[in-house]
């Protein structure tokens, strides 16, 4: 009889045990805040707003969101308004991040206009986590533009730490921004249809890109780290982030604080990349090491997602 019972459960055993994985780790990193939508008005900024912090404290995700402070002016008035859509995430528990006032790129802008960005960008954000006994420690790059040249890379660097900031590296890059177009055009013409299958091929393409990076982390360091993942405050991660995180569960994933994620010794790495793009910490260590390191196998974005966010290219 045992041995009947094992034979009828030994598929099942099997499954399980393929299944089966080495926990990993994600920081989940949310961009330009408080959100980035297009043709929004105030209720459709606190929807998305409402929606997407209520899933992510019900998955209980230590997310950073990254501020750019110039969205919480009207003609040079801080309005109460915008400002309370921070409030709510600090309200949720969460932390916030310096993304420069008005989303500026390095790559264009002398690095003194740059710092000063970076100064005005944090003071109403500063404010709202001094309320909980935090600080604001992390920026991240606008466009990840890191600067064209080594010294250029170097005195920010040096800026950044008098002002007591920690650089936040991305290495689970992709074009959220890309799906969030095309959906917020499809909204726009009250194409149900396309508002679908936008939404349906969205988490797919996350797994897509994500599987590319373990393998990309493997290929250049010999293991899988704990990787930081790049999303925006928009309509798309709004309706799909359950999703975006059930998926990450399902590929055995732990969901972790950034300062977490950061103590990977893979993020002691040099970061010497100074082409005029962004892209993730991941490549950028492989340059360093050799083009040949770069798996040549990186999912795009859906043609007809292109085509609905009227984008010629990635």
């Amino acid at each position: 009889m045992k041995k009947e019972i094992l034979t009828l459960l030994l598929p099942l055993i099997l499954l399980i045990s393929g299944n089966a994985q080495t926990a990993r780790f994600v920081a989940v990193t949310i961009d330009d805040l408080p959100v980035v939508v297009k043709n929004s008005d105030l209720k459709k900024r606190q929807q998305i707003t409402t929606k997407l912090l209520r899933q992510i404290t019900k998955e209980k995700i230590p997310a950073i969101g990254f501020v750019n402070e110039n969205k919480l002016y009207t003609d040079e008035k801080l309005i109460d308004a915008e400002v309370a859509l921070l409030q709510q995430w600090i309200d949720a528990g969460l932390t916030l991040g310096n993304h420069t006032f008005s989303h500026l790129s390095l790559n264009k802008n002398p690095l003194e206009k740059y710092e000063a960005e970076i100064l005005k960008g944090e003071i109403v954000s500063r404010k709202l986590m001094a309320t909980k006994g935090n600080e604001i420690r992390y920026f991240r790059h606008p466009f990840l533009n890191t600067g064209l040249s080594l010294e250029i890379k170097a005195g920010l660097d040096k800026f950044l730490a008098e002002h007591g900031y920690v650089i936040a590296p991305v290495t689970i890059d992709n074009s959220d921004w890309v799906f969030a177009r095309a959906y917020d055009n499809a909204i726009e013409k009250n194409d149900k249809r396309l508002k679908s299958a936008i939404g349906k091929s969205y988490v797919p393409y996350l797994e897509a890109k994500t599987e590319y990076w373990e393998r990309q982390s493997k290929k250049i360091l010999g293991y899988e780290i704990k990787q930081t993942l790049l999303l925006h405050a928009n309509s798309i991660n709004a309706d799909y982030f359950d999703g975006v995180a059930k998926m990450y569960k399902s590929r055995g994933y732990k969901f972790i604080t950034l300062e977490e994620a950061l103590k990977d010794k893979a993020y002691k790495l040099p970061d010497t990349f100074v082409r005029n793009a962004g892209i993730s910490w991941l490549h950028r260590w492989a340059l360093e090491m050799g083009r040949e390191n770069i798996l040549p196998t990186e999912p795009k974005v859906p043609d007809f997602v292109m085509k609905a966010a009227g984008v010629d290219s990635e």
